[in-house]
């Protein structure tokens, strides 16, 4: 009979499953056989210690010179048993050089001890003092005379002493047993101290460590999730499957193994799973990708089969692994074949094929690194499904916001729509946050609920840090400051296709900025841009640079934050959205982690490297001209609204339009949401060249960066 890879891969490995109970009890019996073994060692070894001491601090003489000794007058008492006799002398009284023979087992006299009248020198005891303690062997037949002996020299303390004679069970309970009780204990704490600190221990190196939570004791659900709505919709059908397996089974349906959630860091990756597993009332096993990770070979391995084993014991379940990209990266050429983490990871695919998906372990695991992962394990039959976890939109942000605000005492005025617009491009995790600012703000300031500028206050918390109280500016650099932001401003207004501007401010702030302008779409817009809408925010960037230039006539380090920004947009133009005229519709990057840092590597050879370098340069150049252009023609405008702003250092978008269109500035609503665009009187032309800037009206892009110091 044929029987293919696969095949003879599970019956190896079922093998191997029947055999692991086994093993952990012959690892388990052959830890405390060791234990106990070195037990006893240390319990012989105490004891012998202890002999030796009592033997070190007495000397041994013969019977003849026990004799001499009372016949000198110089014993004060004398201990009588079967084995021995236990001489105490008299104070001051030592023995004769000439008849005193040290035994072997003796201590060697210290040096500085002092000398005894007859040469010979005195032990010392455990506490310094000079020991006058011998003993000998008994002569049985010699007892009459000796008795006699003693009586006759006024030797009165005499015989053996009394002492109730213990069960001899009793006796090596207490001599042997109890000693090696207690060193079992201890070493017992000891190495499961070590278990816990190592991942594993005598007879626990392959321990899983995952958290349990049992029925509905995770504590949340799908009312806890927000702004996932597509995400939620793929894992309900896991969740009726768990439900209602006959359902599926009927028609012939099987129950996915496995959910891949990806999205970028702080969208509820976790939150997710742990919903399903409270919506399913299911226990849920949860474990990082780094606990299977160890100094040791194979611990890895041995995690994962218990961790599957303890799941199969609790079917149906669910087994959460968060950052499965620690054990889950491709296996290449650098990769050694005993390396620990990639025997993890056959170990951990060996287990997904080996499981019956009828039990309903389901499998769900998420990371940000999706292009990291090896293929064999995104394959269909051990992740089946790839769900997408992303930035929630505009409709998202407003439910996470209610959600997070459940419990948060609000005031009436809070328009949460206003604050998930201004939010645009967060997660979930930053939004909590933001609300929780927002309440320590409030108490801060006494108050018993949070407002509207609570919340809008620890939205710029979030962007640009809290005010430096103890900043000073002279009046130059507050000049300077107020003209480059104005001028981010300006360009922004005279312009379309940019997002309307709502806070200028020249405080200084504690992530590095002067001041700032803050942009904000009135409506929810999409990653999608325009050409026209990316060139018209690098042009919102060059305001800053452009204003100090026609102004001030100077440069300054505070536009560094801005011309990164605009370099970025330029450069992503060219090698990413073939936008340039001079390479087309030509991609010369790839991205890399998508979910992180956005980043994208160059794909193309050196020559052509340099000449992306000037087709940005390019672009930047005629984006700057821009700018000076929009600067040059609306300087006493810029004017206007800086003599104003020096004079309040933070004012709003309603309040700069209203300058600009000869109003009072004190008569608006500070808080009143206003499109800052200009509206022509008639219609521009557009620019000539290859950059067109003044086009059909478009959904704005992202907000403007603060300039950096």
């Amino acid at each position: 009979m044929f029987r293919t890879k696969e095949e003879l891969f599970l019956n190896s490995d079922n093998q191997n499953n029947r055999g692991r109970g086994g093993g952990n009890n012959k690892r388990n019996i052959t830890a405390m056989i060791s234990i106990v073994l070195w037990a006893l060692i240390l319990v012989i070894l105490f004891n012998y210690a202890t002999s030796m001491a009592q033997r070190a601090n007495s000397v041994e003489i013969t019977y003849g010179q026990f004799r001499q000794l009372v016949e000198e007058d110089k014993v004060e008492s004398v201990v009588m048993d079967s084995s021995k006799y236990t001489i105490t002398l008299k104070d001051g009284a030592t023995l004769d050089s000439e008849s005193t023979t040290q035994s072997q087992t003796t201590a060697e006299p210290q040096a500085s001890a002092p000398q005894s009248t007859l040469g010979l020198p005195p032990l010392e005891d455990l506490n310094g003092e000079q020991a006058v303690t011998y003993y000998c062997a008994p002569l049985t037949s010699d007892i009459p005379q000796l008795i006699t002996l003693l009586e006759e020299h006024g030797v009165t303390q005499y015989g053996p002493k009394y002492q109730e004679q213990l069960n001899p069970i009793i006796s090596l309970l207490i001599t042997w047993v109890l000693p090696m009780v207690i060193m079992v204990v201890l070493f017992s704490f000891l190495f499961r101290g070590m278990a816990g600190k190592m991942g594993g221990g005598l007879g626990n190196l392959g321990k899983s460590n995952a958290k349990v939570y049992v029925e509905k004791k995770t504590g949340v659900t799908f009312k806890d999730v927000a702004g996932q709505d597509e995400a939620k919709e793929s894992l309900v059908e896991i969740i009726d499957f768990l439900h209602n397996p006959q359902k599926y089974t009927e028609i012939g349906a099987k129950l996915p193994k496995g959910a891949l959630l990806v999205g970028p860091p702080g969208t509820g990756k976790t939150l997710l799973a742990k919903a399903v597993a409270g919506e399913a009332n299911v226990p849920f096993f949860s474990i990082s990708g780094s606990d299977f990770v160890e100094m040791f070979v194979g611990m890895g391995a041995a995690r994962v089969r218990d961790l599957f084993k303890e799941a199969n014991k609790m079917a149906p379940c669910i087994v959460f692994i968060d950052e499965i990209d620690t054990i889950g990266k491709s296996r290449d050429n650098r990769m050694g074949g005993n390396d620990e983490r990639e025997q993890t990871l056959n170990q951990l695919l060996a287990e997904m094929d080996g499981f019956d998906p009828t039990k309903g372990v389901i499998l769900l695991a998420a990371t940000n690194r999706p292009e990291v992962l090896d293929q064999a394990l995104l394959r269909p039959g051990r992740f089946d499904r790839r769900i997408i976890v992303d930035r929630p939109n505009l409709a998202g942000r407003l439910a996470t916001l209610q959600v997070h605000t459940r419990n948060i005492r609000l005031a009436e005025d809070v328009d949460l729509k206003k604050i998930a617009i201004a939010t645009a491009g967060t997660v979930g995790a930053d939004l909590a946050n933001l609300v929780n600012e927002a309440a320590l703000r409030a108490v801060r300031m006494g108050r018993k609920a949070v407002n509207q500028e609570d919340l809008l206050v620890s939205f710029e918390l979030v962007i640009a840090g809290s005010e430096k109280k103890g900043s000073v500016l002279t009046e130059f650099e507050k000049k300077l400051v107020a003209y480059h932001e104005v001028g981010h401003a300006m360009v922004a207004y005279k312009q379309k296709n940019t997002e309307p501007v709502q806070k200028i401010t020249i405080v200084p702030h504690t992530q590095g900025s002067l001041g700032y302008t803050l942009l904000m779409p009135e409506e929810d817009k999409t990653d999608l841009r325009t050409k026209d809408e990316l060139l018209a925010k690098i042009c919102v960037s060059m305001g800053g640079r452009a204003a100090e230039e026609v102004v001030l006539n100077t440069m300054t380090n505070g536009a560094a934050q801005d011309i990164q920004d605009a370099t970025s947009v330029a450069r992503s133009m060219v090698v990413l959205y073939g936008m340039s005229d001079q390479f087309g519709m030509m991609a010369l990057a790839s991205r890399r982690n998508q979910y992180l840092e956005g980043g994208y590597g160059m794909d193309c050879a050196q020559d052509t490297a340099a000449a992306v370098d000037e087709a940005v340069k390019q672009l930047l150049t005629q984006c700057y001209e821009k700018a000076v252009e929009v600067i040059r023609e609306n300087r006493d405008d810029m004017d206007k609204v800086v003599a104003y702003l020096l004079e309040k250092e933070t004012i709003t978008g309603a309040e700069m339009v209203a300058i600009l269109e000869g109003r009072d500035p004190n008569q608006v609503d500070p808080y009143q949401y206003v499109d800052t665009h200009e509206t022509p009187a008639a219609p521009e032309q557009p620019s000539a060249g290859p950059v067109s800037l003044d086009k059909a009206p478009a959904e704005p892009p992202a907000s403007e960066e603060p300039p950096k110091e």
